[in-house]
């Protein structure tokens, strides 16, 4: 809000609604892995919380994307103008699938990791595609944008996060090795905020280079756009959470 035009630059939105996820996301965490020990109940309802942030941090991330890292042939594009429509609808499912990946656990346990992962790596891909379609123009063109190299270094963490959930490496191959230090669910967390560093250094670096060449005001995006987004987002994640929650008692005890 201190930026450049201050909190009446529709240009801040974005990024304050993304930092914003950048918070919540590892803070539902440590909420989860601190109070799932109360009861089974308790745990459920912790990851519940815990995947819902996940999938905001998601549609953060998507909003910031679409305001800062969009190619310039692409913006104000169909794809652009129906991108964030399509991550809020990404994240109501990212949030339902991945809730009722709980229901599953017991009886299920493959299935319900598989629904689990693909309920995150789906948007991700998604929000990466303009992304995605940059590193392909680097490529063929050998451009030599800063921000680019940071955005590389944030699809690798991502990519050796999505891995590391996924392997189970090193516990795996040294069972009871690392239930304390090294595990790879520690792993996973610090490659992801590690991840999360790079792509918001990349994210500040596309912003400065926006305001260099600032977007037509149509184009640029209202905070209503942006707050509605993120509250509808929060809206339909508390109430599959309230669903899921009510609907505990029909999962089978372990």
């Amino acid at each position: 809000l201190r930026g450049p035009g201050g909190r009446e630059d529709p240009h801040a939105w974005p990024l304050l609604v993304y930092l914003l996820t950048c918070c919540i996301y590892p803070l539902a965490s440590s909420c989860a892995h601190t109070f799932s020990t109360m009861s089974t109940r308790a745990r459920h309802i912790c990851y519940f919380f815990d995947y819902a942030a996940l999938s905001m941090y998601s549609l953060g991330s998507a909003l910031a994307y679409s305001a800062y890292i969009f190619p310039a042939e692409w913006v104000n594009s169909t794809f652009h103008r129906c991108y964030v429509p399509i991550a809020v609808f990404n994240t109501a499912i990212s949030t339902s699938l991945s809730c009722y990946s709980r229901f599953l656990e017991v009886e299920r346990p493959r299935f319900s990791k598989a629904s689990r992962m693909l309920a995150f790596v789906y948007p991700y891909l998604f929000d990466s595609i303009p992304l995605f379609y940059r590193f392909y123009l680097c490529a063929v063109k050998s451009c030599t944008e800063a921000a680019i190299l940071v955005h590389y270094k944030h699809t690798v963490l991502a990519f050796l996060t999505c891995f590391i959930f996924a392997s189970h490496l090193p516990e795996r191959l040294a069972p009871g090795h690392f239930d304390y230090i090294g595990h790879s669910h520690q792993v996973f967390h610090v490659c992801g905020i590690i991840s999360t560093h790079f792509q918001m250094e990349a994210i500040m670096m596309d912003m400065a280079e926006r305001h260099n060449r600032p977007l037509p005001p149509s184009l640029l995006p209202s905070s209503l756009q942006t707050l509605g987004s993120m509250g509808i987002c929060v809206a339909v994640s508390l109430a599959v959470i309230g669903l899921c929650s009510m609907s505990l008692r029909f999962i089978p005890e372990p």
